[in-house]
């Protein structure tokens, strides 16, 4: 029986255009936009998805597979996918950005390694929360919450007829602020504690100028940084959550579905 170009032509589409968007959130998403695994996995799950997906998805609009405008089309696809996945990936710098601000007010800064997401020196605790919050990702099912969420941006904004305006992306960048304000939530309890022994090791150093408390109070700082931070892990998984509610709630209002 034979097979008509256009036939062909509309299957390409219908599996390239979402897949674009697919690969897009790939990308950006947290875990598996991670360098240490292969490209070939990161496009075998992609084609995996994309295929499994495409009977929920309606016919792409598109006459011209290989023309300007399915290449604009291309480009959309990717702005919503990396857009979407990019969310995620805030999520877990915010526990990155507090490591950072704990190491820096601890002394433990001078401790760096190299973070396998990014690819750049982070400071150890940095690190240590980053893994700590990349495994609360996958135990709340963050990785189906975010499929779950590309599925439906199809429905919001299908391929070919729906697009974000300046106000979605104003509304991501927005957003990050939350970054940054629960960053310092975070390392609030340990900044508070060491600058209540700094405190104390100031006035050591008023009462008694001999001693040399650069040298004990360095240390000390040390000590009592994982300490606290050994104290405050029971909090790590509340603040986590309360961080990803607020990412589901933001990809929910830019896809315009209910949570």
């Amino acid at each position: 029986m034979p097979v008509l170009a256009d036939t062909i032509t509309q299957y390409m589409a219908d599996l390239l255009l979402p897949f674009m968007r697919v690969s897009g959130m790939f990308a950006s998403m947290v875990g598996i936009s991670a360098k240490t695994i292969p490209p070939p996995v990161k496009v075998l799950l992609t084609l995996l998805l994309t295929t499994a997906i495409m009977p929920l998805i309606p016919p792409v609009p598109v006459e011209q597979v290989f023309s300007v405008g399915t290449f604009v089309i291309v480009i959309q696809q990717l702005v919503i996918g990396v857009g979407i996945g990019f969310i995620s990936m805030m999520v877990l710098n915010t526990f990155v950005l507090s490591g950072q601000i704990v190491a820096m007010q601890t002394g433990l800064g001078f401790a760096s390694i190299v973070d396998p997401v990014n690819g750049i020196n982070v400071p150890a605790v940095g690190q240590f929360y980053l893994i700590l919050a990349t495994l609360l990702f996958w135990a709340f099912d963050g990785h189906l919450a975010m499929i779950r969420m590309i599925v439906m941006s199809f429905e919001a904004f299908p391929v070919g007829a729906g697009w974000w305006n300046p106000e979605n992306f104003r509304t991501i960048a927005v957003w990050g602020s939350w970054m940054f304000i629960a960053a310092v939530t975070v390392s609030l309890a340990p900044i508070v504690s060491l600058l209540i022994i700094n405190l104390a090791f100031g006035v050591m150093t008023k009462a008694a100028p001999q001693l040399n408390v650069f040298t004990i109070g360095f240390s000390i700082a040390q000590i009592v940084g994982l300490i606290i931070i050994w104290l405050t892990m029971d909090n790590f998984t509340v603040h986590f959550e309360m961080q990803w509610e607020r990412a589901l709630q933001l990809m929910c209002d830019l896809l315009m579905v209910c949570a």
